[in-house]
């Protein structure tokens, strides 16, 4: 029984090792394997693929599909002519380098979303204030939806991101100009705030990746400083056990019939039926000559 439940245990454990160097990445992720808080690889085909167990190689999924980004308030935009306007807008984008999206903005794509929309909201603003409101409502609505998707091409590669499409979802009149300007306000309030947040989500993700890196080599170097130490003292320990029972094969028979008797007779309660004439009590009986 004890053959067998050791069997079973080490079937047990080999499963769960293979298990945890063993990953599926879906046709619609991409993967991202951890080394020691580093990115080690991107892993961009759909399969099933192999790493180190952890905590040697950890792996992270990042959403390869088209996402959408609506624009997250209403804020006033003045035209050439002076005019308030309220535009509501949406971008189509994807993941282009995963290794530069999470470098800037973790693995969470809200922090991508508190960022990238002050951006998305400046490009509108740069192409309504060099038209009027009739180009914004019919001859150029296109040509502006244009103008803002090759504006934000370059931002885009710095967040490792990829724009396929700019649209504008409404465009009104401003009913109330205090109420707009008061809006207006709180929305560049609310910007800079979020571009805080998302520096300060920037840099927390990097301590703690400095900091799990840091933990990850340091444990490392003392189970192999351990591992170095404990090899070393059972090799000194071998040697002086043969050396020691090579002087004096007598006393290394005794030696083993002690242990043998301290490894029987460890529990006081265990009742045992022996001959004491048997072999087993050699040693008890004074056959093995003293030392």
């Amino acid at each position: 029984m004890n053959k067998i439940a050791a069997t079973l245990g080490l079937i047990v454990a080999l499963l769960l090792a293979a298990s945890s160097t063993l990953f599926v990445v879906d046709q619609r992720q991409v993967g991202v394997i951890y080394a020691l808080g580093e990115i080690r690889e991107v892993v961009t085909e759909p399969g099933l693929k192999f790493k180190l167990p952890p905590p040697f190689q950890n792996v992270v999924f990042l959403d390869r599909r088209v996402q959408t980004l609506d624009s997250p308030e209403t804020r006033p935009i003045f035209t050439a002519e002076k005019k308030s306007l309220v535009i509501d807008w949406l971008i189509k984008w994807r993941i282009a380098e995963p290794r530069q999206f999470i470098r800037n903005n973790g693995v969470d794509f809200r922090n991508l979303e508190a960022r990238l929309a002050p951006v998305v909201q400046a490009a509108f603003n740069e192409e309504i204030t060099k038209r009027s409101v009739t180009d914004v409502l019919a001859t150029e609505r296109d040509k502006v939806m244009n103008d803002v998707r090759t504006r934000l091409a370059d931002e885009a590669k710095s967040f490792g991101i990829e724009i396929l499409d700019v649209r504008i979802k409404r465009v009104d009149f401003v009913a109330d100009i205090t109420d707009s300007v008061y809006r207006r306000m709180q929305s560049e309030r609310l910007q800079v705030a979020n571009e805080l947040r998302a520096t300060g989500a920037a840099e927390a993700e990097k301590i703690r990746a400095d900091a799990d890196r840091q933990r990850e080599v340091i444990i490392a170097e003392a189970f192999r400083d351990a591992q170095k130490i404990r090899g070393e003292g059972d090799a000194k320990a071998s040697a002086l056990y043969a050396e020691a029972f090579g002087r004096d094969p007598q006393f290394a028979q005794f030696y083993r019939s002690l242990e043998a008797y301290r490894a029987t007779f460890r529990s006081k309660s265990d009742v045992m039926v022996l001959d004491p004439s048997s072999e087993f009590f050699k040693a008890m009986r004074g056959n093995t000559p003293a030392r």
